[in-house]
């Protein structure tokens, strides 16, 4: 590996360019982890991928070379690319995810307040709440009726669509406002959504909060009663965008940790004759503690590979343990790219630099590698050799300079079930800001790196 080395110098730029035009379509249609689910199970179909569920009925064994998905609560997403040794050799596994920061309504969101209707919200994930103001929202997600039927929510994505927004302090008032630590300057109970500011005609009392309702019923038939059982994100409106005078990177919302997602998407699906069967699992909830039913904590991936290991007849406790134990990981996770405006933060010779390749982050964690997975040597030694012989230039990092702070991806979960587990992926600028930025060069590479660990 070559410290100074660029993928520019080096790489295919046709293909390079085709593939992070098909990533950034990808990201502006898939802003919340449904929409992820969808869009690559609508993608899996049209190759001829069919459900685990699908499998399970025809009682068939699935053969080297199949392309099989489960999908967890609509959320989450397991893929697998058979391979030609038995399960119980070992598995590759690329495990990234696929939900980010964003504001969720809260299950009572809208009221009025002195003839403006709003909408109050959540945040969810670590985000700096001064960077939500003013910024153009739109709103995405479902609403679950009591009858059973789905709606789904999408308004401000079209040219025809309106926009919506949390409003800030107006500088000529906000004295007060600028004397406060940046992390108090914005509070959470503040990123409330401005929706409306007619009144619905012939209405006394809260009359824009019932217009607005008015146009949810005639445009989607919902009531408000309808956002208990709701999931409704609100994400920066519009496309991603090519970044920079020359085009050379991406500016979208969620690149963390979508651009990881995207391309161990594209490397599984693109992947044939594998040795040893191949699988991508993409997680939600890791932005707040990979919990619940659709996070990494859960069982679904030990429930879904025990399902496959009964397909191939080599089901039993005690073999999904010793098989666990023998399968290789790359935890598909962004890390963060050095900036030149904050050169304070990052220790020179341990970070991640734009344009240079995926990045290895041999522990996260915090300060003292705290809720990290520190990667064994001879782990890294294997990927060294591997990423080597494939022709891959590639990085190594940390997560900033020691006490500066730090962070955690799904490694260490993937690690507590026995796997040899190090996480690997883009490094991107403006981290869990509304606008995230990755360089084309580096999204090609990962691309072009998870195929070779496949492989």
């Amino acid at each position: 590996m070559e410290k100074k080395q660029t993928i520019w110098n080096k790489s295919d730029r046709q293909a390079l360019d085709a593939f992070c035009e098909d990533y950034r379509k990808f990201l502006s249609a898939s802003k919340t982890e449904r929409e992820n689910v969808t869009n690559m199970t609508a993608e899996l179909r049209a190759a001829g991928a069919v459900s685990l569920e699908e499998v399970i009925a025809s009682g068939k064994k699935p053969a080297p070379g199949d392309l099989i998905y489960s999908d967890v609560m609509k959320k989450s997403l397991v893929i697998f690319r058979i391979g030609k040794r038995p399960l119980t050799d070992g598995l590759r596994l690329l495990g990234a995810h696929i939900d980010s920061p964003r504001l969720d309504l809260k299950q009572h969101p809208l009221y009025e307040d002195n003839n403006l209707a709003m909408m109050e919200t959540h945040y969810y994930g670590g985000i700096k709440k001064y960077q939500w103001v003013t910024v153009p929202l739109a709103l995405h997600g479902v609403v679950a009726k009591k009858d059973g039927s789905i709606v789904e929510i999408c308004i401000g994505e079209k040219p025809s669509d309106p926009v919506l927004g949390v409003s800030d302090l107006l500088i000529h008032l906000s004295a007060n406002q600028m004397s406060k630590k940046v992390s108090d300057a914005v509070t959470g109970e503040n990123l409330n959504i401005l929706v409306g500011s007619i009144p619905l005609e012939g209405q006394e009392k809260e009359a824009v909060k019932a217009r607005i309702l008015d146009i949810l019923k005639a445009e989607y038939g919902i009531e408000d009663d309808d956002f208990v059982s709701a999931e409704i994100e609100a994400v920066p409106a519009g496309e991603a965008r090519d970044y920079g005078l020359d085009r050379s990177m991406i500016m979208g919302y969620g690149q963390d940790d979508r651009v990881c997602a995207y391309t161990s998407f594209r490397a599984i699906m693109d992947l044939a004759d594998p040795e040893y069967t191949g699988i991508c699992v993409l997680a939600d909830k890791e932005e707040i503690g990979s919990v619940g039913a659709t996070g990494m904590h859960a069982r679904f991936f030990e429930n879904i590979l025990a399902e496959m290991m009964e397909l191939m007849g080599c089901y039993s406790e005690l073999e999904l343990r010793r098989l666990l134990t023998k399968t290789k990981v790359l935890s598909s996770d962004v890390s963060a790219g050095f900036d030149p405006n904050y050169p304070e933060v990052m220790e020179k010779n341990n970070c991640a630099y734009m344009g240079k390749g995926p990045v290895f982050n041999k522990y996260t964690g915090s300060r003292g590698k705290s809720g990290s997975n520190d990667a064994n040597a001879e782990y890294i030694a294997f990927l060294r050799n591997l990423m080597d012989e494939g022709g891959i230039i590639y990085q190594t990092s940390e997560l900033g300079k020691v006490d500066e702070g730090g962070g955690g991806t799904i490694a260490y979960i993937l690690a507590n079930l026995g796997m040899e587990v190090i996480d690997f992926g883009v490094p991107v600028l403006n981290m869990h800001a509304p606008w995230e930025i990755s360089s084309k060069a580096d999204v090609y590479e990962t691309y072009r790196a998870y195929k070779v660990f496949l492989k």
